[in-house]
């Protein structure tokens, strides 16, 4: 999988936070298959890997019914764009993530967009915390 820079540090250092893109069909499916959480324009999907490794993986879904070729591309672009702002602060480390474009995402004002994926993914976080 590709890493994702954080920062401008090209090594791995304590507090760098490293997102991998998820690429193949598989990941996306076992993320199907966890939590989910609509916000807007936006469902944010999230499963814990357990496999120990506090990378954050990170992938992008936009379907034929938002539009053509066009507006989907723009729609990733916009969700990677967010992603890559908000994943290192308020994704849980060893989890992947599957952003999906909803039909509003592009005419969605930025500010609304971030925070569509940021209360998502703080209900996915809050969701995950067992209640004390």
């Amino acid at each position: 999988m590709d890493d994702i820079a954080t920062n401008s540090s090209d090594a791995p250092g304590p507090g760098r936070v490293v997102l991998r893109r998820l690429k193949t069909r598989p990941q996306f499916l076992a993320c199907q298959k966890a939590q989910a959480r609509p916000s807007g324009s936006v469902l944010l999907q999230m499963r814990d890997r357990q496999d120990g490794d506090p990378a954050i993986g990170v992938g992008f879904t936009a379907t034929k019914k938002i539009g053509g070729a066009v507006v989907r591309n723009r729609a990733k672009r916009r969700l990677r764009e967010a992603a890559r702002l908000l994943l290192p602060t308020h994704a849980l480390p060893g989890h992947d993530y599957v952003l999906i474009a909803r039909q509003s995402l592009t005419e969605r004002p930025w500010p609304r967009l971030l925070d569509d994926v940021k209360t998502a993914l703080i209900r996915l976080a809050a969701d995950k915390q067992p209640l004390t």
